[in-house]
């Protein structure tokens, strides 16, 4: 048997989503709470649904967290770490809020949360934690007993969520025609949000150009591109890209867009690309779409050979990052000196989010941070 791993305060995790429609009729009524607030007209939510009916109305996002559930429940037994595991969604079932009155009547106390979001942004972090307080407020409403809540830090330069993108490149590549392969671009791949959510992500001192967003996935793809090279021998040339555009086209967001950079690579001479999305943690719709449908699509239209390498998803890596991440906060929580693992230039990031960290436009109270009203 393994030995007891103490997670303690902790009494359980909750994997937090963005969800997905399971079929068709799914799609419009997820989209209306996606977009819930601002005003967008039915029928063109049907128009964005499109994306999703190519594929049966169905997210993939959901089967994905499934999965990625059943990988951290059994690499948590396996290695003798008594924590249960529950799973809510921010935009569909199994929502937010009713997982978390039923991790309360389950009579857990300490929770620990995983976003499935590695990087800091307004989105990818502190619209979850404004989740999670607007949840908490609902269960204050009803008098259940509050649970105190904790979010697992940023782990885009963990080294299991690393390494499982480093062997997809490399795999990619190899898929590549020989005569091809060794000029090879990487597009490192992320969602684009707008620059001034950029520039504002992150803690206050890291504000600026593109903020902590853009110099994350920077470090990310810096240390992807080394390990390539050391695996191949090759030093293939980089760049960040950007993917998924939505809103108001007067807005500035982050650029340039990754068909617009197929386009580039291809009028350069650029024999071939891989396509990294290093900013999803699982093969979603925004990824089968933006890259496997669109880009690739354009790509073709070019005569520019492609592949597309795969994300994290379930790889037993990610789920032991996952327990490493929770035996480290536990620690720390305990008032023990805990190492935390962080590969790169920027260090292992902070535990708990800051006053001003990925400000929102309106201020809404926000959970699990240093300004939350639920401590």
């Amino acid at each position: 048997m393994p030995d007891v791993l103490d997670a303690s305060p902790y009494d359980a995790l909750l994997l937090l989503s963005f969800g997905g429609p399971e079929g068709p009729d799914d799609v419009v009524p997820f989209l209306e709470n996606v977009t819930r607030g601002r005003g967008i007209p039915k029928e063109r939510l049907k128009e964005v649904g499109q994306h999703y009916f190519l594929f049966g109305g169905v997210s993939p996002i959901n089967a994905q967290n499934r999965a990625l559930l059943d990988a951290l429940r059994k690499d948590f037994a396996e290695h003798g770490l008594d924590l249960p595991v529950y799973w809510g969604n921010r935009n569909w079932a199994p929502y937010l809020t009713d997982t978390l009155r039923e991790m309360v009547r389950d009579g857990r106390r300490r929770i620990l949360v995983l976003a499935t979001s590695a990087y800091a942004s307004y989105s990818g972090c502190r619209q979850y934690r404004e989740n999670l307080a607007d949840a908490l407020a609902t269960l204050e409403a009803e008098g259940l007993e509050l649970p105190r809540i904790d979010k697992l830090r940023h782990y885009f330069n963990h080294p299991g969520f690393v390494e499982p993108m480093v062997d997809g490149v490399v795999r990619s590549l190899a898929e590549l025609p020989e005569e091809v392969r060794d000029g090879a671009h990487i597009a490192f791949c992320t969602h684009s949000i707008p620059n001034s959510a950029a520039d504002a992500s992150g803690p206050v001192e890291e504000h600026g150009d593109g903020g902590a967003y853009v110099r994350q996935h920077l470090d990310v793809a810096e240390l992807i591109a080394d390990a390539v090279r050391e695996r191949t021998g090759v030093d293939h040339p980089w760049q960040l890209v950007y993917q998924s555009r939505s809103g108001a086209p007067h807005i500035p967001w982050l650029e340039p867009d990754i068909c617009d950079h197929l386009e580039e690579r291809h009028a350069a001479g650029v024999p071939a690309v891989v396509m990294a999305p290093i900013g999803f943690v699982s093969d979603h719709m925004e990824v089968l779409y933006d890259l496997d449908t669109e880009a690739t699509a354009k790509a073709e239209e070019l005569g520019l050979p492609v592949r597309r390498s795969a994300t994290v998803g379930a790889d037993p890596r990610f789920a032991a990052a996952v327990r490493d991440l929770v035996l480290e906060r536990a620690g720390d929580e305990r008032g023990q000196e805990v190492a935390p693992c962080a590969l790169g230039a920027l260090g292992a990031s902070h535990n708990l989010c800051p006053v001003g960290c990925c400000p929102a436009r309106a201020p809404r109270p926000a959970a699990a941070g240093a300004d939350s009203p639920y401590a």
